[in-house]
């Protein structure tokens, strides 16, 4: 909740007027409280979730022929009853432990020091921090996922995430509870880090989400020479 009790009263604690940007903020967080704002994450996540992986699925449906070339398992065609069944268990995990597991994680929110309060964050203080938040992400989930790769890792949690053993957009999100959990942790890693204010948080945990979507995809768009080499070592893994 805003420390203010009127735009003028932001005003003249900033000390200049507000951007557009600002005002709107203030209009739309100033009586919801910071947890709230924060549980804006769940809906974030799952509109993501339904929304982004859907130009792939009518791909797969639709267009797959024309798409073939860049796919990295071109005999795998998925039909709308396989994609419809992982949606739901996708959406299964999202409402019953991404959600929940966001509901509770607010103290430590608060811990980290995460701001909802003015001035909005600049676009170059968004742009670092999110470029930060990245390269952490990235580096400790090789590590955490090296380690779901063991034979512990994968016989006890990793297995569930490759019973879609064919890379699918929808398939993003779908894991072991205890992975869930786990992998959660390179991506407030790195707000811990570099505290920012909630509404790149809300940005942060969007992108990431698309990222792990585009990852899953199955396509790849690259020449003929690399992307024949990557299909020979995909078929060769399988084998």
């Amino acid at each position: 909740m805003l420390p203010y009790d009127s735009l003028e009263g932001a005003e003249s604690l900033l000390g200049r007027n507000l951007t557009v940007v600002e005002r709107l903020w203030f209009s739309y967080s100033a009586h919801k409280s910071d947890y709230i704002l924060y549980t804006h994450n769940c809906l974030f996540v799952c509109l993501v979730f339904c929304l982004v992986p859907l130009p792939w699925a009518l791909v797969e449906l639709y267009w797959f022929d024309a798409v073939d070339r860049f796919k990295l398992q071109p005999r795998v065609k998925r039909s709308f009853r396989e994609l419809f069944k992982c949606y739901k268990d996708a959406l299964h995990q999202i409402i019953f432990v991404v959600v929940p597991l966001t509901t509770v994680s607010f103290p430590v929110l608060e811990w980290v020091g995460i701001r909802t309060s003015l001035p909005l964050p600049t676009k170059w203080e968004v742009i670092s921090q999110l470029i930060v938040y990245f390269l952490v992400e990235d580096y400790t989930s090789y590590w955490i996922h090296r380690f779901l790769h063991g034979e512990w890792g994968y016989e006890k949690i990793h297995y569930m995430h490759h019973e879609y053993n064919a890379p699918i957009g929808f398939a993003a999100p779908y894991a072991h509870w205890a992975e869930i959990l786990i992998l959660g942790i390179p991506t407030f890693l790195g707000p811990a880090m570099v505290p920012c204010h909630m509404t790149t948080l809300w940005l942060w945990s969007s992108l990431r989400q698309v990222e792990a979507i585009e990852t899953h995809s199955g396509v790849i768009v690259a020449t003929n020479k690399p992307l024949k080499k990557l299909k020979e070592q995909v078929k060769k893994h399988l084998e």
